[in-house]
């Protein structure tokens, strides 16, 4: 991410809190002591960890907004609908609703959701927005 992406609020304090930072950091080793951070390619990630058991949540970047530093064409939806296709796993999927997304995921379930962004960010401009969640299985 380039920049402030977080809100801020005049009426409360600070979330950092310098006193507790070797509490916060003692929490962030414990949550995070069995995980695996990978520097892949997405796809190749998702090749790599898929199996019958593996659920991936993806949450590529909203087409059409600015600030991710790394460039998603279309090209890369259609490939991420492909692999919810073919997969031996489960993948959810999270997009902005907008007719881009809906042709690149037609073949799979979506359901439209209302958003309410309180704080505007990454492009997005405050208010009410549509935002889709695909699933690559049909229950």
């Amino acid at each position: 991410m380039e920049g402030r992406t977080f809100g801020t609020s005049t009426t409360g304090g600070l979330r950092l809190n310098l006193l507790r930072i070797e509490e916060d950091l003692s929490q962030a080793h414990l949550r995070l002591s069995r995980t695996a951070i990978e520097h892949l390619p997405w796809d190749e990630c998702v090749r790599r960890y898929d199996r019958p058991h593996t659920l991936f949540y993806c949450d590529p970047p909203y087409w059409g907004t600015e600030g991710y530093g790394v460039s998603f064409g279309l090209e890369q939806y259609d490939r991420l609908a492909e692999l919810a296709r073919t997969i031996k796993g489960r993948m959810v999927i999270s997009v902005n609703d907008i007719p881009q997304m809906r042709k690149a995921f037609k073949r799979l379930p979506m359901e439209r959701l209302s958003i309410h962004y309180s704080v505007g960010g990454a492009g997005r401009a405050k208010g009410r927005s549509g935002e889709l969640v695909i699933c690559s299985w049909r229950d």
